[in-house]
C-alpha cells in the first residue's frame, strides 16, 4: 500500500487477479482495465526510480548481506540481469519460482508473482560497499564456482560483485566443494583413499571428454590429481571401473525377508528418490514394505485447488451422491472406517476412465476428513463446515497462513495422494503412514525437532514394525534448517533411542537424494541402475 497506484485505487482493484502484465510498458492498452494497469505500472516504475535516487543521493549501499539463488541471483537479479541495473519491478525465472513455491502457496502462484528488487548497479554504485553473500550446501556448489571463478557475466549475476573490493562470500564446505582451492585441498590433505582415486579418474574423464576404458597411463600422469595416485599404473583405471561395477551389482541384488521402512520428508520424496528400488523390493512376497511421510505437506495444496474440491463435494452432497453420510452411525463412528475404499474407488475408475467417479472418490475422502477435523454430527453441519472453509479461503491469498483446521484438511488431501501412489503399486493402505511431525509449519525456518512431538512418533513406528532397513532423504551439508534436514535429525534421534532398546547391528540405513540434490558416484556405496521398466509395476 506504500506505492500509490492510478486513480488512488487499491492493488486489488487494479490487479484483481493478482497478475501484472509487464508487456503493458511497451504496448497500447486494449481496455479500460488495462489502461489503469498500464498507468499503475508506470507509477510503480517511478517509485522504483525515486527509491534508487534516494540510495544514490546517500552515497549508495554501504553494507549488504544476502544469500544467492540457484541461478546465482543476488537479491532478485536473476540470470541475464544487467550489471548496471537499478531498482525495478521485474519477473522472476523458473529456478526462483521453484525455490519460493512453498512459501507462496505452490508453483502456480509463485510463477505469477513479480518482485521489486534493488539492481546490481545499486549494489555496485558505492565502491566501498561491504557486500557479504552466504551460501550453504552442495546444490549451490556449481553456481558458487562460476560466480567466483568466472569473469563477470550476466549468466551469473553474482560475478558483478567482483568489482567491489570489500565483497566476501561465506560458504560451507558443501557450497565450496567445486572451487579450485577446495578441490586442491581435498586431494592434498589427509590419507589418499580409493574414493579419491575414483574421483580423480572420473573427473579426468569429464575434463578431457574421454571414456574410462579409453584412458591411457599418460592421461593420468599428465593430470594434476591423478598423478598423485599412489602406485599409479596401467591397472589404476580398471580398479575404478571394478569398484563402480561392484556398486552397481550391489544395487541389483534382490533383498529378501526384509522389513523396509521408507521415510520421506514430503509426499513426493520417496517416489522421486528411490521408487525404482522400492518397486523391485515389493515384487518379492517375502518382503514387508512401509512408506512413511513425516510431515503434513499442507503447504503444497493451493487455496484454489481446495476451493474447487470443496465446491464439487458440496454439489455431490446436494445431489445425494455421497450416500455414506445417510448411514445412521456415520457421523458417530462410521467415518473412521473404510478410508481405503476411497483409494480403490479412485483407482478402479482410472481403469474405467471415469473422471466423474474418480472425483467422487476424492470427495468421499474430503467428507471423512471434514467430519474428523470439525467433529461434525450431521449433514447440515457438514455443509456449514464446507461454507466456513470456502469463506476463509476466499478472504485469504495463496501463500497466506491458513487456520490450523484448514491446514490439517490440506494435509489430509496430500495423504490421500500418497496412498493412491503406493496402492497403485500393490501396497496396502495400512502400510502407508502419516506422522505429521509437530515442527512442520509455514515458517521456512520453523522450529527445531522436539523429543515429544517429533522423535517419539518415529520411535514408536520403529518399535511397532521393527524394520530391518530404514531409508531417509540424506541431503548434503547446509540444506537445513529445512524440512529434509529436520526430518533427518528426528530419524537419527529415534534410531539412537531405539538402539538402547534393541540390537540394531543388522539394521541398515539407506540414504537417498532426489531432484534437488544428487550424489557423485565416488560418494556412494550402492548404485541402483534404472530403466523405464523399473518404473513400472
Amino acid at each position: 500500500d506504500e506505492i500509490e497506484l492510478a486513480e488512488g485505487k487499491h492493488f486489488s482493484e487494479v490487479f484483481p487477479d493478482f497478475q501484472i502484465d509487464l508487456s503493458l510498458r511497451y504496448r497500447e492498452a486494449k481496455t479500460r482495465t488495462e489502461q489503469l494497469q498500464k498507468d499503475s505500472i508506470f507509477q510503480i516504475d517511478q517509485w522504483c526510480t525515486a527509491y534508487e535516487n534516494k540510495i544514490r543521493e546517500k552515497g549508495g549501499i554501504g553494507f549488504f548481506l544476502g544469500g544467492i539463488g540457484p541461478d546465482g541471483h543476488i537479491a532478485f537479479n536473476t540470470r541475464g540481469s544487467d550489471h548496471f541495473s537499478a531498482t525495478r519491478l521485474k519477473e522472476t525465472n523458473f529456478e526462483t519460482q521453484a525455490v519460493t513455491a512453498t512459501d507462496l502457496g505452490g508453483i502456480e502462484v509463485s510463477r505469477k508473482r513479480l518482485v521489486i528488487t534493488i539492481g546490481l548497479g545499486t549494489l555496485g554504485f558505492n565502491p566501498n560497499n561491504k557486500a557479504i553473500v552466504y551460501a550453504a550446501g552442495e546444490a549451490i556448489a556449481e553456481t558458487i564456482k562460476h560466480s567466483l571463478e568466472d569473469e563477470p557475466t550476466v549468466i551469473y549475476p553474482a560475478t558483478s560483485l567482483h568489482k567491489l573490493k570489500n565483497s566476501r562470500f561465506y560458504l560451507t564446505d558443501g557450497a565450496s566443494v567445486q572451487l579450485n582451492d577446495a578441490v586442491d585441498y581435498y586431494f592434498s590433505n589427509g590419507p589418499w583413499t580409493h574414493q579419491k582415486t575414483e574421483r580423480a579418474v572420473m573427473e579426468l574423464c569429464r575434463k578431457i571428454n574421454k571414456f574410462g576404458g579409453k584412458l591411457v597411463l599418460d592421461d593420468l600422469k599428465n593430470d594434476t590429481y591423478c598423478s598423485r595416485i599412489p602406485g599409479l599404473n596401467e591397472n589404476t583405471v580398471q580398479s575404478v571401473i571394478d569398484s563402480i561395477t561392484a556398486k552397481i551389482e550391489r544395487g541389483m541384488h534382490t533383498k529378501k525377508n526384509q522389513v523396509f521402512y521408507h521415510t520421506g520428508p514430503h509426499h513426493d520424496d520417496i517416489m522421486l528418490g528411490i521408487m525404482p528400488l522400492t518397486n523391485r523390493q515389493s515384487r518379492d512376497a517375502s518382503n514387508e514394505l512401509h512408506f512413511s511421510v513425516l510431515t503434513s505437506g499442507y503447504t503444497a495444496v493451493t487455496n484454489h485447488f481446495l476451493t474447487d474440491l470443496l465446491k464439487d463435494t458440496r454439489e455431490l452432497i446436494l445431489q445425494g451422491k455421497i450416500e455414506m453420510i445417510e448411514y445412521p452411525d456415520f457421523f458417530e463412528s462410521g467415518y473412521k472406517y473404510k478410508w481405503d475404499k476411497d483409494i480403490y474407488h479412485y483407482l478402479d475408475n482410472i481403469a474405467a476412465q471415469n473422471d466423474e467417479e474418480k472425483r467422487r472418490g476424492v470427495c468421499h475422502r474430503v467428507v471423512r476428513a471434514l467430519v474428523s477435523i470439525w467433529d461434525l454430527n450431521n449433514p447440515r453441519e457438514l455443509l456449514n463446515a464446507i461454507e466456513e472453509v470456502l469463506e476463509s479461503l476466499q478472504s485469504s491469498y495463496d501463500g497466506s497462513t491458513n487456520p490450523p483446521k484448514i491446514q490439517k484438511l490440506k494435509g489430509m488431501i496430500r495423504e490421500l495422494e500418497e496412498e493412491l501412489v503406493w496402492a497403485h503399486y500393490g501396497i496396502m493402505v495400512k502400510n502407508v503412514h502419516h506422522l505429521r511431525l509437530g515442527f512442520y509449519s509455514n515458517n521456512v525456518m520453523g522450529s527445531k525437532p522436539d523429543m515429544e512431538k517429533d522423535v517419539l512418533p518415529v520411535l514408536e513406528e520403529f518399535r511397532k514394525y521393527k524394520p530391518t532397513v530404514i531409508s531417509l532423504a540424506m541431503d548434503p551439508q547446509g540444506s537445513g534448517p529445512d524440512t529434509h534436514y529436520k526430518v533427518m535429525q528426528a530419524i537419527a534421534a529415534a534410531v539412537e533411542k531405539w538402539k538402547k532398546e534393541e540390537d540394531l547391528s543388522n539394521v541398515r540405513i539407506v540414504g537417498y537424494r532426489n531432484v534437488w540434490f544428487k550424489y557423485n558416484p565416488w560418494d556412494v556405496e550402492v548404485i541402483v541402475p534404472v530403466s523405464l521398466n523399473s518404473l513400472a509395476t
